[in-house]
């Protein structure tokens, strides 16, 4: 558990240092510069929502072939070059459907004739996407986790604030931030290629053989399929927003949404560096290896994850309050995701203990299931309760989609997370919310600064007398030695 704490508190510095240059962006940033034109900001977030989704289909589950056979395969490079023909191809033939079927799919999804002049930067977003990828899972392959995540969260989100002050001071006009914007996901890329190239990563034979293609393919078409499934539900809420309603409404749901999906940011962190650990796991057999990942990993997301809840729902009303009034009304959106997210996170790396596991079928047929209820689910509630529709439809989604996940490793493999210190954890987070809930200042600053302080202190005190997490326990006490010694 060294590396994957050691990695996972760097990768939490950068995903807390790309989560709060985020935040600054569709917080403060977006609102106010989309101010008088909200539907522009809708185009931009479905644009990356269709292109996320139609990734899917064109990497065919690659990166998670790439990050289960890495260890097995000796010579790796083969293995490489499969991860690139595969994705290659599936764009080209994404591409061709478009071509030729392009009226037909713009009159069927009732695509709002804005998104249908710029759908073009779909198939730019989809090939940087599908690479950038590949190239992630095998920086993360090599136990370099930090790079990708830190082109993702920092580079990436540091480019989009600079061209999004250019477009809100009348630098350019939004043709030219649109153009801008994708081009930020093609220089991400080209950069982590280059790093990959530069550190002797990439290398290219002329054969596939000694490739065992069924078992490849096997692998590829479950996790795809599952995949698929998951990334739909994931992103089909906005979808449908555009669908059902209209691209303002995109633009006040991602606000919500962000606020409340910051609760999984913490669990990204630690998935990335677990999942080639988990495949190695496997690979030798080694259960006890397996369970100590599955159950650290639930309880630190649990108490970090849980805290950022508490912080944020405590302060929803007054954080709300600082933006224009058009984008102030998604509250329940953001409880629904975010509390959605805290069950995601208290149930550990379920889903990389299934997908490198021999039980990996599972994940599709219970992705399926989970697709068939979030459609049905989000047709039924958007219309009668709009966005917030949206959130109920994908946070039941989560919540059942861990269950079944739960019950699968439980049942198949006698493993599951919890303990005793999780029910504390989730006593402590509702007693330190009943203490401050009550906490009301005149100064919305002020409220928000001594509701954070004070709920953090609180919670993180008892965090470490109940010694609710070794890893976290033993980060505190570091950090309290070096400002000690200081």
């Amino acid at each position: 558990m060294g590396v994957i704490r050691k990695q996972s508190i760097r990768n939490s510095i950068i995903f807390y240092l790309g989560m709060s240059i985020g935040a600054i962006n569709t917080v403060l940033i977006y609102p106010n510069v989309f101010n008088d034109q909200p539907e522009h900001w809708g185009l931009i977030q479905l644009i990356v929502a269709y292109a996320v989704v139609l990734s899917t289909f064109t990497s065919f589950g690659i990166p998670k072939v790439l990050l289960k056979f890495f260890p097995v395969y000796i010579d790796k490079s083969k293995l490489l070059l499969y991860s690139f023909l595969i994705p290659v191809i599936g764009f080209i033939f994404v591409s061709l459907i478009y071509v030729f079927l392009k009226d037909e799919i713009f009159l069927l999804l009732k695509m709002d004739p804005l998104l249908k002049d710029n759908f073009i930067y779909v198939f730019v977003l989809i090939f940087c996407i599908s690479f950038y990828e590949v190239f992630s899972a095998l920086s993360r392959s090599y136990l370099d986790a930090i790079t990708p995540v830190a082109l993702n969260e920092f580079f990436l989100k540091t480019y989009t604030l600079i061209i999004l002050v250019l477009h809100g001071f009348k630098y350019i006009d939004f043709s030219t931030f649109l153009l801008l914007y994708v081009s930020g996901y093609l220089i991400k890329l080209l950069i982590l290629f280059l790093i990959n190239f530069l550190k002797n990563r990439i290398s290219i034979p002329f054969n596939l053989d000694g490739l065992n293609f069924k078992e490849l393919l096997n692998f590829g078409l479950f996790v795809f399929a599952g995949g698929l499934s998951m990334m739909i539900v994931t992103r089909l809420d906005m979808l449908m927003i555009g669908y059902l309603l209209d691209l303002e409404q995109v633009a006040f749901y991602t606000l919500a949404f962000y606020i409340g999906n910051a609760i999984a940011i913490p669990g990204r962190s630690v998935t990335s560096i677990s999942v080639p650990l988990i495949s190695k796991a496997w690979e030798n057999q080694n259960f006890k290896e397996i369970d100590t990942i599955y159950s650290k990993s639930a309880i630190n997301q649990l108490v970090v994850s849980g805290l950022l809840f508490l912080v944020i729902w405590l302060n929803i009303d007054d954080v709300l309050s600082l933006l224009p009034e058009k984008f102030s009304y998604g509250k329940w959106v953001v409880f629904y995701i975010g509390f959605a997210q805290l069950v995601n996170m208290s149930c550990g790396v379920n889903g990389a203990i299934i997908v490198n596991s021999k039980y990996y079928k599972y994940d599709l047929y219970t992705n399926l299931i989970l697709l068939c209820i979030t459609v049905s689910l989000n047709f039924i509630l958007i219309p009668i309760f709009g966005i917030n529709g949206a959130a109920m439809a994908t946070a039941a989604s989560i919540i059942f989609f861990n269950i079944i996940r739960l019950a699968i490793i439980y049942i198949n493999m006698n493993l599951q997370p919890f303990n005793l210190k999780t029910l504390l954890s989730i006593l402590l987070l509702f007693s330190v919310y009943l203490i401050c809930a009550s906490i009301s200042l005149d100064n919305i600053f002020f409220n928000i600064a001594i509701k954070t302080i004070l709920s953090s202190c609180i919670f993180l005190f008892f965090c470490v007398k109940f010694n609710l997490s070794n890893d976290i326990n033993k980060l505190i006490n570091d950090a309290l030695i070096r400002i000690l010694k200081k």
